[in-house]
């Protein structure tokens, strides 16, 4: 009888912690519905905020306009003003061949354009006097970013002048002393997507938007950030790395 006892007796606590573990279970099923309740409306507060921060950087986009018209055309008197700044900026600077730098002493004005919907994308336009080198006055890349994180990119197609044109990166003009493996910033403006795609990432033209653009003085003056730039380069080189070590792997 004893046994008997006994076995019932664990028989009573082995039910006892299976109520107790449904009880707990059920606490934390009720715990993580109201913790997820409550992550929505943060979701919610945050689409609201990026919404209504997108409306303010509208109405600043349209107050900013005029003083950056006026910020142009005090520019426009400083000789050399935009290749100064291009040839002072830590990234920038390695974009320019010698060959380009002479054709950005004919560079008048350099302006980003935000769209309407600042969501939609952005257009970089760069003014030219008249000179021997192309046609256009005006050269413009513009990104339009579409649904499900696509952009689209569209540039001037450069209208070069006889002898002028680019062929693989380099003028065809003859006593062109580049070597031939030196690829000129203008091909830039060849450089975009057969079709729409995902992930485009165009790091000149985020450096010109984000960094030159808003402050082109700091580099003029030669005052820009150097580190920044740096560590971004230690940063690409390591991914660099990485990836040649996979494939070392493989």
């Amino acid at each position: 009888m004893p046994a008997d006892k006994g076995k019932k007796q664990k028989v009573a606590e082995k039910g006892e912690d299976e109520n107790s573990s449904d009880y707990l279970d059920g606490d934390l099923l009720i715990s993580i519905e109201k913790l997820q309740e409550i992550q929505d409306q943060l979701e919610k507060l945050n689409e609201e905020a990026s919404d209504e921060v997108l409306v303010l950087e509208q109405k600043y986009n349209e107050i900013r306009k005029p003083v950056y018209q006026k910020r142009s055309e005090i520019v426009k008197s400083i000789p050399d003003f935009w290749l100064t700044a291009f040839l002072s900026h830590p990234a920038l600077s390695e974009l320019l061949t010698e060959e380009d730098q002479k054709i950005f002493k004919y560079l008048s004005a350099l302006e980003v354009e935000e769209a309407t919907d600042v969501k939609s994308g952005y257009s970089i336009h760069f003014n030219f006097n008249p000179n021997p080198y192309f046609e256009d006055a005006k050269l413009t890349k513009t990104f339009t970013f579409l649904d499900e994180g696509a952009t689209k990119v569209v540039s001037t197609p450069i209208r070069w002048k006889e002898g002028m044109g680019l062929s693989n990166g380099t003028h065809e003009g003859k006593g062109n002393k580049r070597p031939l493996n030196e690829e000129s910033f203008f091909s830039w403006f060849s450089e975009t997507p057969a079709k729409d795609m995902d992930d485009i990432h165009d790091e000149i033209a985020e450096i010109i938007k984000e960094d030159l653009w808003p402050n082109p003085l700091n580099y003029f003056n030669n005052e820009g950030d150097e580190d920044e730039f740096e560590a971004a380069d230690d940063d690409d080189d390591e991914e660099d790395d990485d990836d040649d070590d996979g494939e070392e792997d493989e």
